[in-house]
């Protein structure tokens, strides 16, 4: 009688020594993901959703490893394998030149992320912001900010009196220098909260 085969993730090629299976809509930018026992930053995740058709996951991610760029495409329902990082909470310091810097709020490690991993989202980051690290062998391999932070408007169209549909959304300019769409009555001067991965307006902030 055969045996059953118990359900061990470890792994003797080469990559992370574990991993976990996460569905595909749940990918972030910045997460690790194994493919094929190598190690992938996420530089973009998309959740497409067609009028007819499977939802899908469209990701670009960059190798670890040589830095080579890859498109991803699964079923947004698939298992796609999270590499098993360290989670570490980071204080931002600053950017300059050699990148994004960040401190360990535990042992006070300065390290730095370079500036084309964060990409736009940098806009975000703003001085003494909590931002999670993922470490692989102690290198700083990928990031997760804040979901949403609370920006001040410094530009957009005048209010108009009677405009309340959602479909009347208007462009605003946000003072990290961001565009994004905004609710007719909204204001210069207004401070708003915004979603970090995609740049779209929640709410009015509350203080």
């Amino acid at each position: 009688m055969g045996k059953v085969r118990p359900r061990n993730r470890t792994r003797n090629r080469t990559g992370p020594e574990t991993s976990v299976k996460v569905i595909a809509s749940s990918l972030r930018k910045g997460n690790i993901i194994d493919l094929e026992g190598k190690l992938y930053v996420i530089l973009t995740a998309e959740n497409i959703h067609p009028g007819k058709g499977t939802p899908v996951t469209q990701i670009d991610a960059r190798r670890l490893s040589d830095g080579v760029k890859v498109s991803e495409r699964w079923r947004t329902t698939e298992q796609v394998e999270r590499a098993h990082v360290e989670e570490k909470e980071h204080t931002f310091l600053f950017s300059d030149s050699d990148g994004h810097h960040f401190m360990d709020t535990v042992s006070f490690e300065q390290v730095s992320l370079p500036i084309d991993l964060i990409g736009d989202q940098a806009a975000y980051l703003q001085p003494e912001m909590k931002v999670s690290l993922s470490l692989h062998e102690g290198v700083p391999v990928g990031y997760e900010l804040p979901q949403r932070v609370t920006l001040e408007i410094v530009e957009t169209e005048p209010t108009v009196r009677g405009q309340t549909a959602a479909s009347s959304y208007k462009p605003a300019m946000l003072s990290n220098g961001m565009r994004t769409m905004v609710p007719p009555h909204i204001g210069v001067g207004t401070r708003v909260v915004v979603n970090t991965e995609d740049g779209s307006y929640v709410e009015r902030a509350k203080d």
